[in-house]
């Protein structure tokens, strides 16, 4: 139904797929606050990655493994600029192909293939756990990595199957860009303008936390989130939020972690009351 969240102010802080979570709450009538964690860029230099899908492309690995669905799409970008992005994709297509959760999985019906297995839960340890229960001995595995996290222990934890790794970082974080945005939003939840803040990544919780100590207002953040309904979108993310001493408000039902649950959750939650700033009327 649409009209659900009519009225109702939504900060998010969607980077990768922000456009599209803005859209899905902009039909349901939200007036909705963006503010990216941060500014996504190509890798400074692109030939180590020109030169892994030239190696993928020439003795396709035996498993791919994906990490985000935007890293699929930078990779196709640089194989598109070097024209051999149909070579990539056949490669693709002969190599047993992971995706940590839905996000990859997107990706790569872009291009036409599928995920032969996706993991239970979007995160390394549930990567390492999925990979576990595969025979790698012996195997050449592609791993696509993303920027601010220490994949050591998963690319560990591959090795100890028998398997050699390839990694891959198509992108890089540029979060200098995006602090003034986030030290704004900071301000509106504290001044009581938002109905909700929606969270889908707990590196977004620690990005808030990592910016508002930067600039001397987490006192001011956490007396935000205090009176700003918060929307988790799994387990990850509550987490993270319980870790750092806040709390969820907002949950998906039946253990459906994706934006549009979260969104009907959101709807459930906030239309038991007015929006504030038709209460401040």
């Amino acid at each position: 139904m649409a009209g659900r969240l009519d009225g109702y102010r939504i900060l998010i802080l969607e980077t990768r797929e922000e456009a599209q979570f803005s859209r899905l709450l902009s039909e349901q009538g939200a007036d909705v606050l963006q503010c990216p964690m941060f500014t996504i860029r190509d890798a400074p230099d692109p030939a180590p990655v020109e030169a892994w899908i030239r190696l993928f492309i020439a003795k396709p690995f035996d498993d791919l493994v994906l990490m985000t669905g935007e890293g699929l799409r930078r990779m196709m970008k640089v194989a598109q600029r070097i024209g051999v992005d149909q070579d990539f994709i056949a490669a693709i297509g002969k190599a047993k192909r992971f995706a940590r959760g839905p996000k990859p999985v997107r990706a790569l019906r872009e291009i036409g293939l599928d995920a032969q297995v996706q993991t239970e839960t979007p995160t390394s340890e549930g990567v390492a756990a999925m990979l576990a229960k595969e025979n790698l001995n012996g195997h050449r595995v592609g791993l696509q990595l993303y920027p601010d996290k220490d994949h050591g222990k998963l690319i560990a934890a591959i090795t100890s199957l028998g398997a050699s790794v390839e990694t891959v970082l198509p992108y890089i974080y540029d979060g200098e860009a995006a602090e003034t945005n986030i030290v704004a939003a900071i301000d509106e939840m504290a001044q009581g303008r938002v109905d909700a803040i929606a969270l889908t990544s707990s590196g977004q919780v620690r990005r808030l936390i990592e910016v508002a100590r930067a600039h001397g207002c987490e006192d001011k953040l956490r007396a935000g989130l205090a009176q700003t309904p918060i929307a988790s979108v799994g387990p990850v993310v509550s987490d993270e939020l319980k870790a750092n001493g806040l709390h969820t408000d907002i949950y998906p039902a039946n253990d459906s972690f994706f934006m549009k649950p979260l969104i009907s959750a959101m709807a459930a939650a906030l239309n038991k009351t007015p929006p504030r700033m038709a209460r401040q009327i």
